[in-house]
């Protein structure tokens, strides 16, 4: 690979995708945009009279369904909505507060080290055989260390690679494919699970009105994620991308990595880790004895069979807070990382200042939400749209993977997931709903399109460093050699999730706990 090559790749199509994507301005300046656009065309729905039956509501003068019309969003109603409840639009945003509950505790285990050690820890021992499936593994695993995972395991794969004889970039390659490529796949469902499915929840709720969606909607779909594209990327790491990258050339090296990253675990690490272990499993068992034990606070015992576990499902969040902030803290209180209580608090502190760009982002795209709800567009587009679905005669399973394409295919020009989730949802999932299709189902295909495209756009905002990465090892190692390296990654990851999507949508496999991908019925907007 080399510098030719990525010039005749930039010359075509991935050519073209840079250069489109590279004009596109910011997310933040994009839901403005999206919000001027929404404006023009409920002016233009409410002057054309679009309109259409709510399903969920019934007419009680007329017994029959609600005709719903599309309203202007410069209606004195709607200006006065807009100027006055601007407050409550942006803290009532669903996604805000679940984000930053998480990143409270995840800003400590990563500040203390206890994100960094763990993934050292967890493939420093691996085989050559296994090698590979461990560095998936622990990757995958690390999409819930966000930031953490990109900045130290990638370039941790390619050291470890290279000292076990095979060529670095495929370690590189490996972890990229598992941590970007694979990024919604996990064992466990974490702060992503919390951030789409609090998009999803706000979008039913423009539509059908209170309404929540289980943050452990997702749990089963992607754990078999996880186990299906392991082999997918041990099969073409060994088996593809090894034998066109061949033996490694000293000679191509350019700056090395720093050595530090390759040393082994300290005495206090090690304590840490083990420190940190305890607090899990003790944090586990505390929640186990509040769901099975003689107190059940987490059973509502009144309520439906179905509903019985809802108070289980809604303090995940808080269990994820604790299970990343009390083992941060007492991994740093033994590995020297963290001196006293005012430390700890200063990383909390420094983890809600990494938080600014998303509240940025969160105010407009809550405005936009809000405003698209209130034009009355997101229930006609879903009743038009879900009436031409049932006119194609398409089953269902081919609905969800066209999902899949095309998130597949927007994520080549706007890389943020909760972006561009958050202007497909509010037309998406109540146009399924109101054809049966739960809306913890219409997320799941969301997210296997949406991160199998990361490895191979430039326009990730990842794509950089790990290029960077590839040049401490081979000086020209270029744009389009990153791509190349990928691609085999890519078809891989991407026709093994569309394999799951059609999978769970025929034989309607649970999603998670008391989830489905069918909906029992629709629910009644109050």
């Amino acid at each position: 690979m080399s510098t030719t090559a990525t010039a005749q790749t930039q010359s075509g199509f991935l050519g073209w995708v840079e250069r489109t994507g590279n004009r596109l301005p910011d997310p933040v300046l994009l839901f403005v945009y999206f919000i001027l656009i929404l404006v023009v065309l409920s002016i233009v729905a409410s002057m054309a009279g679009w309109n259409a039956a709510h399903p969920g509501e019934i007419d009680p003068e007329t017994g029959t369904n609600r005709i719903v019309t599309v309203e202007s969003l410069l209606s004195e109603a709607n200006l006065r909505r807009l100027f006055t409840l601007v407050p409550e639009t942006f803290t009532h945003f669903p996604p805000l507060g679940m984000v930053l509950t998480v990143m409270l505790g995840a800003g400590v285990a990563e500040r203390s080290g206890l994100f960094t050690t763990a993934m050292k820890a967890s493939v420093a021992r691996a085989s050559r055989f296994w090698l590979t499936p461990s560095v998936a593994l622990a990757c995958m695993m690390a999409n819930h260390a966000a930031d953490a995972a990109f900045v130290v395991m990638i370039p941790l794969a390619g050291i470890i690679y290279h000292a076990a004889g095979r060529h670095p970039l495929l370690g590189i390659g490996v972890s990229f494919a598992s941590v970007s490529g694979a990024f919604s796949a996990n064992l466990f469902p974490g702060q992503l699970d919390a951030l789409l499915l609090g998009i999803t929840e706000a979008a039913v709720q423009t539509v059908f009105g209170d309404y929540t969606v289980n943050i452990a909607g997702n749990w089963y779909f992607i754990a078999a994620m996880t186990l299906a594209y392991l082999p997918v990327i041990w099969f073409v790491t060994d088996r593809v991308v090894e034998p066109r990258l061949g033996r490694y050339d000293q000679s191509q090296a350019g700056e090395q990595p720093d050595e530090d990253m390759d040393a082994g675990l300290t005495d206090g690490q090690k304590r840490g880790l083990k420190h940190a272990g305890l607090v899990v499993l003790a944090l586990i068992a505390l929640w186990t004895f509040l769901t099975i034990g003689p107190i059940q606070p987490l059973i509502d015992p009144e309520a439906p069979p179905q509903g019985r576990m809802t108070p289980f499902y809604e303090s995940l969040l808080p269990f994820f807070l604790l299970v990343f902030l009390v083992p941060g803290y007492f991994y740093g209180r033994a590995a020297g990382t963290i001196g006293d209580h005012r430390e700890l608090i200063s990383m909390m502190s420094e983890a809600m200042k990494d938080m600014a760009y998303y509240l940025v982002l969160t105010f407009v795209a809550a405005h936009f939400v809000v405003m698209f709800a209130w034009s009355n567009m997101g229930i006609v587009l879903a009743v038009t749209g879900a009436d031409a679905l049932k006119a194609s005669g398409l089953p269902m399973w081919a609905m969800l993977v066209a999902i899949v394409l095309f998130g597949a295919m927007l994520n080549l020009l706007i890389g943020s997931a909760s972006a561009k989730w958050s202007v497909m949802a509010p037309v998406l999932v109540p146009m399924l709903m109101l054809v049966g299709v739960s809306p913890e189902m219409t997320t799941a295909a969301y997210r296997v399109g949406d991160s199998a495209t990361n490895i191979v756009t430039p326009l990730m905002v990842y794509f950089p460093l790990v290029l960077i990465f590839c040049q401490r090892w081979v000086k020209e190692f270029g744009l389009g050699s990153l791509t190349a390296l990928m691609m085999p990654y890519f078809f891989g990851i991407i026709a093994a999730g569309l394999a799951i999507t059609v999978t769970w949508v025929v034989f309607d496999l649970p999603l998670g706990p008391g989830v489905n991908v069918f909906l029992d019925q629709l629910p009644v907007a109050e």
